[in-house]
Parts: structure tokens; C-alpha cells; sequence
């Protein structure tokens, strides 16, 4: 029977898949970012999009190639409930060899975010702080222009993620930034 697993069982999925520090913390914040954007959309459903976060790149570790496709069948193997397993394939629509378009608000909002922490993160690694506590976004917004800054980071995507939304980019970067903000101390970013 398939379940959704909760938090902690998350979290122990994604370190029996990933082994470096780099994609757990990714997933981690990733988690935590869509948390805080449940909060304010969908209060009822915050630890499943917390959870859909941590799980997103399950695949990733193992599979980069093969990402948002591998995903699919370890989750099955595991019982995952199809509902996590579809959001978490969907951030891949466009980029990876997926054909789940980002459908639900969720969905969406994990489509723009992925690329966007990659960026402030390593904004934040550039500072004198190391962190995104004292950032603002118009650092954001500086290192978004530079497309030699975080060149693995999509801008494309985070720029169609927010039209999806109906967002303006500047929301969406205060947004994301104010929730890497709330996990800052936790997480150490």
C-alpha cells in the first residue's frame, strides 16, 4: 500500500539515495523553502510539500543523467504514494527527460524555486557572511543578470516558473529569499 512518508522518514530516504552533504542540504532547503510557501498557500498540506522539497532530486546522486525519470521507480519501490511521486517528477518538465508538466499551484512553485535557492546559495557563499541572513535581494537580482554566476542554475526556468505563477520575478526572489532566510540558523546557510 502506498504511503507518504512524513518528515524524518523523508529525510532518511534521501540520505540512503545521496550520499554527498551537497544534495542533502539541497534538499533540505529545497524542503524548507516549500514549506514556508505552504504555509501561505495551502496550510492544511504543509508537511507534504515540505516533504515533496526533500524528495525532489531523490534521483539525483545516483542517477544525473537519468534525473526525474529514476526517481519514478525507486519511489514506487519504496511505496511512495503516487502524488508525491508525481510532484516531485514535475520540476524536471522541460530540463529532464520528464513529461509531467507542473500542474498544481505546489508543482509549480517547486518549478521556479529549485533553480532560484541554487542561486541565492551561492550568493550567500560569495559573501563576507556565508549566509542569506544579512542578503538582500537586490544581490539577488545582481547575480541573477550575471549569467556567469551559478551558470548550472537556469534562469530560463525560474523566469518561466514565475510566469506559471502569474508572479512578478521580484516576488518571487523576495519570497524565496525570506524563506532561505527562516532556515538560515537551522541549516547553517
Amino acid at each position: 500500500m502506498a504511503y507518504i512518508p512524513n518528515y524524518e522518514e523523508a529525510l532518511e530516504i534521501l540520505r540512503k539515495y545521496n550520499k554527498e552533504s551537497f544534495h542533502i542540504l539541497h534538499g533540505q532547503i529545497v524542503g524548507g523553502v516549500m514549506k514556508y510557501f505552504a504555509q501561505k498557500h495551502d496550510p492544511e498540506k504543509v508537511e507534504f510539500w515540505e516533504v515533496v522539497g526533500l524528495l525532489h532530486d531523490l534521483d539525483f546522486g545516483l542517477y544525473p543523467e537519468e534525473h526525474c525519470v529514476k526517481q519514478v521507480h525507486m519511489m514506487k519501490e519504496l511505496g511512495i504514494d503516487e502524488s508525491v511521486i508525481r510532484s516531485t517528477v514535475s520540476h524536471g518538465y522541460g530540463i529532464t527527460k520528464t513529461d509531467v508538466k507542473p500542474e498544481h499551484m505546489m508543482e509549480k512553485i517547486l518549478f521556479a524555486v529549485d533553480e532560484l535557492t541554487g542561486i541565492i546559495g551561492a550568493a550567500a557563499l560569495m559573501r563576507p557572511s556565508k549566509s542569506v541572513s544579512d542578503m538582500e535581494v537586490k544581490s539577488v537580482k545582481k547575480k541573477f543578470k550575471d549569467k556567469s554566476f551559478a551558470a548550472g542554475c537556469s534562469r530560463d526556468v525560474i523566469k518561466e516558473g514565475a510566469k506559471n505563477l502569474g508572479w512578478e520575478m521580484n516576488y518571487l526572489m523576495e519570497e524565496t529569499l525570506l524563506a532561505m532566510k527562516a532556515l538560515s540558523k537551522q541549516l547553517n546557510i
